[in-house]
């Protein structure tokens, strides 16, 4: 099963129109301003087979904002407003972030090395092949090694496969290795650093990074991820306060970062492109993502429907968190 069908849930209830992101939800969550669905045209009709199609495809939780204010909120089961649940993936997207902070505030630039923060031998490729890697290449999935060994990240595992730049391929290990870059580059634990540069910014109360296995998972309630997505449609900013200020590389993230698969950014996967391929796979498919979603639509995605969209145009930033749909 493609990983992006939750994409056509927006599809079900309307269209809006574009973004005035002039409001930031408070810490205080009780007054956090709602929109009512009718205001917007939704259908009542429509809604109820929206929350029916979510809970049969195993949600636990699905938020929607409109320009920052609560549209829709719908829980599942015993899962609540407070309850935690892991990113998987979409992760990922929040990683591409940390590291955009971390280039503007001097501590690295993603053209660097990667072995200048991992050290020589990282990995099993000859020293001019890894010397080549880039925190780059990390961000775009084009590091070049066997993606086969998906999640390893001990140096037999990352094995050579094509020069760095000119092969895309979905692949963890490169990735969780940017933990350890943006702590070595940073001098403080990734946790902090998230604390620090986003969460306290944007009054994510949950939000934390938990090791499993050779990789970094990130947890959060349903609301924390929307102010994070907020945060990304307003383009890096949380009212007055700058959190992604470095607009060249906040474009770049979220734009095509390679053209070996238009559909990926910075650890970002993007709507609207000619072509597009898949995790997992190496067939290169026509047409965008998801036909029936937002055009603009960026998407922090993760395994089993972890899901953070974003529609700049539409104003419109959709969360959804549960289990595999089987």
């Amino acid at each position: 099963m493609r990983p992006f069908y939750f994409l056509c849930l927006i599809s079900l209830l309307g269209t809006c129109v574009r973004a005035q992101v002039t409001y930031f939800p408070p810490e205080n969550e009780a007054n956090w301003e709602t929109t009512s669905p009718t205001s917007l045209g939704y259908q009542a009709d429509s809604i109820t087979a929206l929350y029916d199609y979510l809970e049969a495809t195993q949600t636990k939780g699905f938020l929607l904002l409109k320009d920052g204010r609560i549209v829709l909120e719908k829980y599942f089961g015993t899962f609540q407003q407070d309850s935690v649940w892991y990113w998987a993936s979409a992760g990922k997207s929040l990683r591409a972030a940390l590291v955009g902070i971390a280039q503007e505030e001097g501590h690295l630039s993603i053209q660097d090395s990667t072995s200048k923060y991992l050290g020589a031998g990282w990995t099993s490729l000859a020293p001019e092949q890894e010397a080549a890697i880039t925190i780059w290449h990390q961000l775009t999935m084009t590091a070049g090694m066997n993606e086969l060994f998906f999640s390893c990240t001990s140096p037999g595992c990352l094995r050579f496969v094509a020069p760095a730049g000119d092969r895309w391929a979905y692949h963890n290990s490169p990735y969780s290795l940017t933990k350890d870059v943006l702590e070595e580059a940073t001098g403080t634990t990734i946790n902090a650093y998230t604390n620090r540069m986003i969460e306290d910014k944007i009054g994510m109360k949950t939000g934390f990074w938990w090791p499993t296995g050779d990789n970094t998972l990130f947890l959060s309630r349903v609301r924390d991820a929307a102010r994070f997505g907020h945060l990304i449609l307003a383009e890096g900013r949380w009212e007055n306060t700058t959190v992604v200020g470095d607009t060249s590389y906040f474009r770049a993230m979220l734009q095509p970062s390679q053209a070996l698969n238009q559909a990926y950014g910075y650890l970002w996967w993007l709507n609207g492109q000619d072509k597009y391929m898949e995790p997992a796979d190496r067939t290169v498919y026509s047409g965008p993502i998801a036909p029936a979603a937002p055009n603009d639509l960026v998407l922090a995605a993760g395994k089993n429907g972890q899901f953070i969209g974003v529609s700049q145009v539409e104003g419109l930033v959709m969360v959804r968190m549960g289990d595999s749909a089987s």
